[in-house]
């Protein structure tokens, strides 16, 4: 729902405490972004965009000149007086749709195992496959061996098996001391506590786009591990459903409503 600009999920062995949550200060795109993400499907007529990036000090003049740079980008589209996310910012949605409702099933002890197969790519390459399988919820157990328990409702891009070979794998090493390594729980789980405290002491609109903003950068970081292989307490329920209560919240305001509600 909001803008997650640039994002790259926690990656194995990096820590993230409440010092890097992420903040960061408002833009008109920023907010222009927010509010065409809370919306199904993502588009807005101009004076409603007007009306809702009022609240974050966005003014008219400011907001219609951030409106014709993002589709002097491909940032949006527009037609008439209505403006709508790019196909590439679709994409975007669809990742913060499952950071708030990720797909998941029981859990029999078995892990996704993908092994990079293709040899000869660049530097750019590299750091680009790397984040894919970071997107998709894997951590590197050692150069070009990816892994994560088999709990997740979802197929592999047809695309990633030209580079890559999936398999089901069961570890001879306990889950427990697994996740360990590939994960550092801790400090996910102390930044979204911080970021949940920040949400809420947040004294106006502007300052909770922002929170929500950091919010959904910090989601779609999360593993989304088995229950059983979480710590107690474990903070990812309470922001995603602060996450989706603060969407509804956009949508509402935009006249929509948000897609678990219809």
């Amino acid at each position: 729902m909001v803008a997650d600009v640039g994002y790259v999920p926690m990656r194995v062995n990096e820590s993230a405490g409440p010092g890097a949550a992420g903040l960061r200060s408002l833009s008109a795109r920023s907010a222009v972004l927010s509010m065409l993400l809370a919306v199904h499907p993502p588009q807005l007529p101009v004076k409603d965009l007007v009306r809702l990036v009022e609240p974050f000090g966005v003014g008219g003049s400011t907001l219609r000149a951030a409106l014709s740079r993002m589709v002097a980008a491909g940032d949006l589209w527009r037609t008439d007086a209505v403006y709508g996310l790019s196909d590439r910012l679709l994409a975007r949605q669809r990742r913060q749709d499952d950071a708030i409702h990720p797909g998941t099933r029981a859990w029999h002890g078995d892990w996704e195992m993908v092994v990079i197969t293709a040899t000869g790519r660049g530097p750019a390459e590299r750091a680009e496959l790397r984040s894919r399988l970071t997107a998709l919820r894997l951590a590197e157990l050692r150069e070009g061996v990816w892994l994560r328990p088999a709990n997740l409702e979802r197929r592999l891009p047809d695309g990633l098996r030209e580079v890559a070979g999936a398999y089901t794998a069961r570890p001879d090493e306990p889950a427990q001391d697994l996740v360990a390594r590939l994960w550092p729980l801790d400090g996910w789980a102390a930044t979204a506590r911080a970021l949940l405290a920040h949400a809420a002491a947040a004294p106006g609109p502007a300052e909770r786009l922002t929170a929500f903003a950091a919010i959904v950068r910090h989601l779609l970081g999360d593993p989304v591990l088995p229950p059983a292989l979480l710590p107690t307490d474990w903070p990812g329920p309470a922001l995603r459903t602060a996450y989706a209560e603060y969407r509804r919240e956009v949508a509402a305001a935009a006249g929509w409503r948000d897609r678990g509600e219809a």
